[in-house]
């Protein structure tokens, strides 16, 4: 790219002026401020200790010395520090030319085919997805994509946490309450079912609290003393052991589940290469934390429980094993990252979760180093905030969340409503319309949450997300569009985009909209390492309002200039790659009519 080479050449022109080899990452170019003439703005400051000159003067040896080393640049203009670079016209026109039609373009090889194993959604067993693991699921699958992009070996792995006193929960309460219902007897998805009775364990364990605490006990000893928890730990406890009863309950109320969620997943366009289970990898977490009780690593209590104890290190105790011997969340962690490292032995292994988690994976981290696992510094979380709706935030145990099924519904009938009120499905048959719908709900659902910086909370609305003009996944769906109907008449009309032509003067607006297109690829380099697709979003929606503009003040078809169509042609076809390339790294399909 041209920013490389005005770099590799600021950095031979500092040596020739001042003797000096200067760092890379000690030299400042960006882009030129649109209040200023030029394309690209090398601060002058950082050099004057070794100019020994005024800011204007060394911007000025500096400015002459680049002119004769980079034949791209055409003039530059001094701003107090500031050097503004002006490229030629030709430039910007050939970058156009050379790189409209090409399948690559946004790709780089920075990861060196370097192996990544990224953990996104990982449900629990005992409710369906819902609004949350949607902003999960879709920023897991997003990095994936734009770090293979960034040339990676990426594995995107799925953790189900299938076991646990939360599981215990729904199949306690299905025993006493469920009356053999099944999701064929009741027509409920069966991870539906097995959450409402998630539900209805907590409303009862509520009531005995509450019974308990009207008799004298206080809270915490309510709480821990209830009838119902008590019977819901005894079932983990014989799930251990084996209980072949328990066993075959379990597996009959998770297979429901598993049927439900791959509707969900399918309806969201979410894959994974590894599916993992939490009933598979705690058997290594136990193994692992008995190994460290030998070496006194962890400490048993007389209880029987065995924790560790971080306070040098600026944390809590934490307990590794209960006192019955059964484990806790952060064991089938520490067996879940001994597993991948020793199946993959990744460069990388990223976990995609939630923001409330950050304690609980420095204390992982940190418990893996002090058991010898020196691979340890390879895990990074990506770490999110949360998203609630407009009401406020959503609870799983009352039951108060949104459905991500129902949400894909609503966004199906959103987009439905909008589009036919907007004319814009005239003519279709029935099936294009649903397609259609579907893409353009699915679309801005993705959008409206991939937009947002990942460390973020938001609020998702979702009548804001359909919305056709603005920031949001429609409004980039329409303009693709567009551009495609635009490309048919000109077929029609008998002009070759391919043609090759001679080089014409451009205009502003052109050179504006290829400017735009040659950040894409550093701008899919920069969502790689800050494994933010918000870049990426943000990224179509300034190209997309771009063309817009464009495409309402310069003529294309009615144009007279054969040379001038041809080449508007190219850069809209440019841009109309360049936006699905974008979107397909958000998990977004684009339509070509609307």
């Amino acid at each position: 790219m041209i920013t490389e080479k005005i770099l590799s050449s600021t950095q031979f022109v500092l040596k020739k002026l001042y003797g000096q080899d200067i760092a890379p990452d000690k030299i400042q170019i960006e882009k030129t401020n649109p209040d200023f003439e030029g394309d690209f703005t090398l601060v002058v400051f950082p050099f004057l200790k070794i100019s020994r000159k005024s800011p204007e003067a060394t911007a000025n040896e500096i400015g002459n010395e680049l002119l004769a080393a980079v034949e791209e640049l055409q003039d530059f203009k001094i701003v107090k520090g500031f050097l503004n670079l002006k490229l030629k016209q030709n430039f910007w026109q050939d970058f156009a030319k050379n790189n409209f039609s090409s399948t690559d373009f946004g790709k780089n090889n920075s990861g060196n085919n370097q192996t990544i194993v990224i953990e996104y959604s990982s449900p629990n067993t005992n409710k369906p997805l819902h609004l949350g693991h949607i902003r999960n699921n879709l920023l897991g699958w997003s990095v994936a994509e734009i770090m293979k992009a960034n040339g990676y070996n990426v594995i995107k792995t799925n953790l189900v946490n299938d076991r646990g006193i939360h599981i215990c929960k729904s199949m306690l309460a299905w025993e006493k309450w469920g009356s053999s219902e099944t999701p064929e007897s009741t027509g409920m998805k069966g991870d539906h079912l097995v959450g409402k009775y998630y539900v209805l364990f907590d409303k009862e364990y509520k009531k005995e609290i509450a019974e308990l605490i009207n008799s004298g006990k206080t809270e915490e000893e309510a709480t821990r003393e209830a009838p119902i928890i008590k019977e819901a730990q005894a079932m983990l406890l014989k799930w251990e052991n084996g209980d072949e009863e328990i066993r075959n309950l379990w597996k009959t109320m998770n297979g429901w589940v598993y049927a439900g969620f791959d509707v969900t997943y399918k309806r969201m366009g979410i894959d994974f290469d590894k599916i993992q289970y939490e009933s598979n990898t705690y058997i290594l977490g136990k193994e692992i934390v008995n190994e460290g009780l030998q070496k006194n690593i962890f400490e048993k209590k007389l209880d029987g429980s065995v924790w560790i104890n971080l306070t040098a290190e600026g944390f809590d105790e934490k307990i590794l094993l209960r006192a019955d011997g059964t484990s806790v969340y952060i064991t089938q962690d520490i067996g879940t990252a001994q597993l991948r490292h020793d199946e993959f032995n990744a460069d990388k292994l990223i976990y995609v979760v939630g923001n409330e988690q950050n304690y609980h994976f420095n204390i992982l981290k940190l418990i893996l180093k002090k058991a010898g696992r020196d691979w340890a510094e390879r895990i990074t979380h990506l770490s999110y905030g949360m998203v609630e709706l407009p009401e406020g935030k959503m609870k799983s145990r009352e039951g108060t969340v949104v459905d991500a099924d129902d949400l894909l519904d609503e966004m199906y009938n959103t987009a439905k409503q909008t589009t036919e009120e907007l004319g814009k499905t005239e003519n279709f048959s029935k099936e294009k319309s649903d397609a259609l719908f579907n893409m353009l709900g699915l679309g801005a659902l993705k959008y409206f949450i991939l937009k947002v910086d990942p460390k973020k909370n938001m609020t998702f609305n979702p009548k804001e997300s359909i919305d056709f003009n603005g920031n949001t996944g429609p409004f980039i769906q329409y303009t693709h569009a567009r551009i495609c109907s635009l490309l048919d008449k000109a077929k029609e009309n008998g002009y070759e985009v391919s043609k090759e032509i001679k080089n014409i003067s451009l205009l502003d607006k052109e050179i504006n909209l290829i400017r735009i297109l040659h950040d894409y690829p550093s701008t899919v380099q920069q969502a790689g390492t800050s494994y933010s697709p918000s870049l990426v979003a943000n990224y179509i929606y300034e190209l997309a309002k771009e063309y817009n503009g464009f495409y309402q003040e310069i003529p294309v078809l009615k144009e007279t200039d054969e040379e001038k169509i041809i080449f508007r042609l190219q850069l809209s076809t440019f841009v109309k790659n360049t936006i699905s390339s974008a979107m397909k790294l958000l998990g977004i399909d684009v339509p070509e009519k609307m």
